[in-house]
């Protein structure tokens, strides 16, 4: 199992299509991804609980991927995240 704390810095927070776009991600990763917050922790793979956390601009998440590929996994979420610009 590995993580990696990050920011979210997308304008307008994790709203419905980047969420669908995560998700999407996830899905096609070969283990499980979970996001936390200070409050919660989910798995990625659901747009329900993604969009549950609530996610504003300037929220630190921590991204952990298990099993698989999981520190490729965990790059590539975490570029995802950090790549989110609407």
């Amino acid at each position: 199992m590995v993580s990696e704390k990050i920011v979210l810095t997308a304008p307008n927070g994790m709203h419905a299509r980047p969420a669908g776009d995560l998700v999407k991600l996830v899905k096609g990763l070969d283990g499980k991804v979970m996001l936390a917050t200070a409050v919660k922790s989910v798995n990625a793979s659901s747009m329900l609980a993604v969009l549950s956390l609530g996610l504003k601009s300037g929220t630190e998440i921590t991204v952990t991927a298990d099993g698989g590929s999981e520190v490729e996994n965990l790059k590539k979420v975490v570029d995802f995240i950090a790549n989110i610009k609407d």
